[in-house]
């Protein structure tokens, strides 16, 4: 698949992922959105980044929903096309989780991953 598709290619978002981000928001005076970003590194060759910024950039990926705002750059986009963000929380904990559909690989922590 070329790059150009690649990164045309949605990323969705669950109800349970929306929810906790809109919780998140809420309690936070400076935070505008929750940013999702793939870096180099981990243990796998990648690894997702989430931090709470102040709003999108010129180049995000705008997704929203009920007071979650939830922001992806175009180069992040480009990893993560067709992935689906969700939040679970389960007696192992609770953490946001991506399922990657280009990740060939990934590690047991599930934030590191190999294209």
């Amino acid at each position: 698949m070329n790059a150009e598709a690649f990164d045309k290619r949605e990323v969705a978002v669950t109800d349970a992922a929306f929810a906790r981000v809109a919780k998140v928001l809420a309690g936070e005076a400076d935070a505008k959105a929750l940013r999702i970003s793939v870096e180099g590194g981990g243990c796998s060759g990648f690894s997702y980044k989430f931090e709470l910024v102040d709003g999108p950039g010129d180049d995000d990926t705008v997704i929203e929903r009920d007071g979650a705002v939830i922001v992806i750059d175009s180069i992040s986009k480009m990893y993560m096309g067709g992935s689906v963000v969700d939040f679970v929380d389960n007696l192992m904990g609770q953490s946001f989780q991506i399922n990657n559909p280009n990740a060939v690989a990934s590690c047991g922590c599930g934030t590191s991953f190999s294209i």
